[in-house]
């Protein structure tokens, strides 16, 4: 299912950092579209990454148990677990397109969980990578993107 839309942790993150402004709105918006139209597709590491950084890389830190508590909710999503398969895509996602490992590790993920969308911050806006279009949500409308 190529409408699936596949959020790289940054967006997750600004959903719930109330210091992030104008993208906290926009995040939360795009996490509410996500839910309401069951599209949305995550990764162990983007559950990992989400966890470190609302425990202690925001402003404002959120308590560990109200970050489980988002992580539980967030896994109720499809979740793709970054297997060996994954793991070996990604190093040629690397090579190919000379982005970092972690990153290629996300867009391996979004292919392997055949999102058609990967929305990121940190990504390369406007790049396809295997049939999955990278885009900004924060340097456009991002509803005209689904």
């Amino acid at each position: 299912m190529k409408d699936k839309v596949f959020l790289d942790t940054n967006i997750i993150v600004y959903a719930h950092d109330r210091s992030s402004g104008k993208k906290n709105a926009i995040a939360k918006e795009i996490i509410g579209y996500l839910w309401e139209s069951k599209k949305g597709v995550i990764s162990v590491q983007v559950l990992q990454e989400f966890f470190v950084c609302v425990t202690q890389k925001i402003s404002n830190p959120l308590q560990i148990k109200s970050a489980r508590m988002i992580l539980e909710y967030l896994s109720t999503w499809e979740v793709v677990v970054n297997d060996k398969h994954i793991t070996l895509q990604a190093i040629d996602i690397q090579d190919k397109f000379k982005l970092s490992f972690w990153d290629s590790l996300i867009i391996q993920a979004a292919v392997q969980g055949q999102a058609g969308t990967l929305l990121s911050e940190d990504l390369p806006d406007g790049q396809v990578v295997m049939g999955t279009k990278i885009l900004n949500p924060f340097s456009g409308e991002w509803k005209s993107y689904l």
